[in-house]
């Protein structure tokens, strides 16, 4: 069933502008005279929420975000579908893409004016980093948090599951063989890498720099979609990636989850929603308009009983093209690891929930902290003034404040990772980032 623009955002009234033509609402408006009548005509909720005045509109109306085949889209995809972005001002269009490099290349290039990015690419591309183009990117919008798991192919099931130790002795035997083992993620400097090097490095198990000097497995990049594809042929030995495929690898008998990445760091951030730094700066208004459609559209998405439409619209092909059913189980906290381990996960992905959405400097911070330890860097970076560069969480404040949105602030508490590590962004971040046992560090 397809939904694109055919409901009414939440609160919106009929006969306003979000659910008129712009031929209707010329011609309503043509048809009553005086200030005071077309007020009525508009409403005071639509008319606060979509213009205000003049100078509120957005400057690019017409806006193409990027987006990839995973469950964590879905903000973007919902804020379009169900009209959010039209109530702000947003003309929106929706372009699925092939990988987390074309992302960034069709943002850096201006084809998509916003897209779904993974919180590493803008700091990478930023710094010029790992083989992209500097190119200074920001991001002011969290857009989900958890929802994410690392999946080992079936031979494995029963003998590793959380504790990556206990997959050290198949690693050294495959090493010593000369047939290192295989794992791949979705993009070097991008969360799925991350939790993979963390997961791994826990167990004793190097993953190797950035070229995979020193590495004790082959380290490998896969596109989100394909990663089911490319372990039923074997070309893997575990991926990390967003859902739905890890459900997925378990509904084809292929895999199981070893552990979800809410596992290893509850509430850990994920995606983005990203702009250049250079559209950002010119349109401001258009950021802002951007974000409130996003927060209407993730709070709607919170709403449990909203989940199951939710997928019943990301599951289409021009979105995730997976069967609804494999996204919503775990959309709805239903872990099932495909091992025999099955529980209600509270940690499920979220969306508005628990301050989702604020842009934390203390997940940049933790970010560079991990291209240091992994030598994608040499000496250490500066933590806070790249941060602050890439991290707009001045614009989130100014979207929330003219929305009156409240209880949205910044969070410099420390984090505690599963593994019995304590990362505390005002601590000093470089001695962190020296002090993992298992690492790259470069100068």
């Amino acid at each position: 069933m397809h939904h694109k623009n055919s409901q009414n955002p939440a609160g919106s009234r009929s006969g306003s502008p979000a659910s008129l033509d712009r031929r209707q609402f010329l011609r309503r408006g043509a048809a009553l005279t005086g200030s005071a009548a077309l007020f009525a005509a508009l409403g005071p909720r639509s008319w606060a929420a979509t213009a205000g005045s003049a100078s509120a509109a957005p400057e690019t109306p017409d806006v193409k975000f990027g987006i990839i085949a995973l469950t964590d889209c879905s903000p973007i995809v919902i804020a379009h579908e169900k009209g959010f972005f039209k109530k702000h001002g947003i003309r929106s269009k929706i372009s699925k893409e092939a990988s987390w490099a074309v992302i960034r290349d069709r943002l850096s290039t201006g084809d998509n004016q916003a897209t779904h990015m993974l919180i590493g690419m803008p700091y990478a591309s930023s710094m010029g980093l790992l083989g992209s183009p500097k190119k200074p990117l920001v991001y002011a919008w969290m857009l989900n948090r958890n929802g994410q798991a690392i999946t080992l192919k079936k031979q494995y099931r029963g003998k590793v599951g959380a504790d990556a130790s206990a997959l050290k002795p198949f690693v050294d035997e495959a090493k010593k063989a000369g047939k290192p083992l295989t794992f791949a993620m979705t993009f070097p400097p991008g969360t799925h890498a991350m939790w993979m090097r963390y997961w791994l490095a826990s167990g004793g198990i190097h993953p190797g720099d950035a070229a995979g000097a020193g590495a004790d497995v082959n380290l490998i990049t896969i596109p989100p979609p394909q990663m089911v594809s490319n372990m039923r042929v074997g070309k893997m030995d575990g991926f990390c990636v967003g859902e739905p495929w890890n459900a997925r690898a378990i509904d084809d008998g292929i895999g199981y989850t070893a552990l979800t990445t809410q596992d290893m760091w509850v509430d850990h951030p994920e995606k983005v929603c990203a702009f250049t730094a250079e559209f950002a700066e010119k349109n401001p208004k258009t950021v802002k308009a951007v974000l409130k459609a996003l927060h209407e559209a993730s709070e709607w998405m919170d709403v449990m009983d909203n989940r199951s439409e939710l997928c019943d619209i990301v599951s289409q092909p021009a979105y995730i093209n997976c069967p609804k059913e494999i996204i919503l189980g775990r959309q709805l906290g239903q872990m099932d690891y495909g091992d025999g381990r099955r529980k209600q996960d509270d940690l499920y992905m979220v969306f508005s929930k628990r301050n989702t959405n604020y842009p934390q400097p203390k997940y940049g911070q933790w970010w560079l902290t991990q291209f240091r330890r992994w030598g994608m860097v040499s000496g250490a970076p500066d933590y806070h003034g790249i941060v602050k560069q890439v991290c707009r969480d001045d614009l989130y404040a100014e979207a929330m404040k003219e929305l009156g949105v409240t209880g949205r602030g910044r969070d410099d508490t420390p984090d505690k990772l599963y593994d019995g590590t304590m990362f505390n962004p005002a601590a000093d971040l470089e001695a962190y980032a020296k002090s993992f046992a298992v690492h790259s560090l470069k100068g």
